[in-house]
C-alpha cells in the first residue's frame, strides 16, 4: 500500500503527501545515533515521529539535554510541542543528519528515510554546516511523539560501526 500511495503522490504533485507520511510514521523503532565527533554511541526508540524536523528536536533533547553530546539544546517548549502539547514554536538545529551512506538525511523527511544497517535505523550526528531554524512541533497534531533514550553503546560497539560509516558527502 506505501509503494501505491508513494507513486500516486509522486504523479500528483503535494495532494497526498500527508498520506505517504502517516503510512511511514515509525511504531516503536530502534534508532542508533553515532556523534561522529567523540565517536559515542546511543540506541533510543522512535515513535509517532511524522518528520525529521521533529525527530532532529526531539534527538537534541534526548542527547544534549542528558549532556551526552555538546550542542545547544532545545527549550521545553519546544520539545513538548514536538512531544504533545499544541502549537510550534521557533528551535534551532543542532546537527547535521547523515546517514551511513554518507548521505545527508534532510529534515524534510522523515525517518523511515533514515537507511537501516543491521537491522536498525542508524544516523551520524555531524557539526552542522551552517545555522538552521524552524518551528518545532508535529507534522501530526494529535499524534504524541516520542524519542526515548535506551541506553549508550560500549565504546567498541560505536567505534565499530563509526568504521562502517561514510563520510559525509557533501
Amino acid at each position: 500500500m506505501r509503494a501505491a500511495v508513494t507513486r500516486v503522490a509522486e504523479l500528483s504533485g503535494e495532494s497526498f503527501k500527508c498520506l505517504v507520511y502517516a503510512l511511514a510514521v515509525l511504531d516503536d523503532e530502534p534508532l542508533v545515533a553515532l556523534d561522529r565527533a567523540t565517536g559515542t554511541g546511543f540506541m533510543l526508540r522512535a515513535s509517532g515521529i511524522g518528520d525529521n524536523f521533529q525527530l532532529h528536536t526531539l534527538l537534541a533533547d534526548a542527547l544534549i539535554g542528558r549532556g551526552l553530546v555538546t550542542g545547544e539544546a532545545p527549550s521545553a517548549e519546544a520539545v513538548a510541542c514536538c512531544r504533545d502539547q499544541a502549537g510550534m514554536v521557533p528551535t534551532t538545529g543542532a546537527f547535521n543528519l547523515v546517514g551511513a551512506d554518507g548521505e545527508w538525511i534532510w529534515n524534510e523527511g522523515n525517518p523511515a528515510d533514515i537507511p537501516v544497517v543491521d537491522g536498525v535505523r542508524l544516523v551520524v550526528l555531524d557539526p552542522p554546516p551552517y545555522g538552521r531554524s524552524w518551528q518545532a512541533g508535529r507534522f501530526f497534531p494529535g499524534m504524541t511523539g516520542e524519542l526515548v533514550y535506551d541506553h549508550a553503546l560500549a565504546p567498541e560497539e560505536a567505534a565499530a560501526l563509526l568504521a562502517r560509516v561514510a563520510t559525509s558527502v557533501r
